[in-house]
């Protein structure tokens, strides 16, 4: 059977919401140890950028601006909060995980690793750079 990787430009992106809720309901389910973290980067992320739309798909948390579509991605994992910018590639310099096309990732583990300057710097790029359409 082959079993040849399919490209991930089929995937529709999320249908956008204006409500924080279902964020905040995923948030809550998440692992304990990762909450704060999650809670911290949730909180950077909406300081940053007014006028956020919000979804929820494939058990990850998005988040988008009118006209540049989805620029963050939260992926709550056993150990790590993967955040990633759709426009990463862009950024200088760019978030170091991650070769295809223009998304790129961090991985954070403490809430240390989520205060970071660069952390908040990539945050404000997200919103002055294209992300998923």
């Amino acid at each position: 059977m082959d079993k040849t990787a399919r490209s991930g430009a089929t995937r529709k992106p999320p249908t956008p919401s204006d409500s924080h809720a279902e964020i905040e309901h995923w948030m809550r389910r998440g692992m304990p140890d990762l909450q704060p973290i999650v809670h911290r980067l949730d909180e950077l992320i909406r300081e940053a950028h007014p006028g956020l739309q919000y979804a929820i798909k494939w058990k990850k948390a998005y988040y988008g601006l009118p006209g540049l579509g989805w620029i963050i991605e939260l992926a709550a994992y056993d150990v790590s909060v993967n955040i990633v910018f759709f426009g990463g590639a862009e950024f200088d310099p760019p978030p170091p995980l991650g070769t295809n096309g223009r998304t790129r990732y961090i991985k954070v583990k403490t809430l240390e690793e989520a205060e970071q300057s660069l952390v908040r710097q990539w945050i404000t790029e997200a919103g002055e750079t294209p992300g998923w359409q």
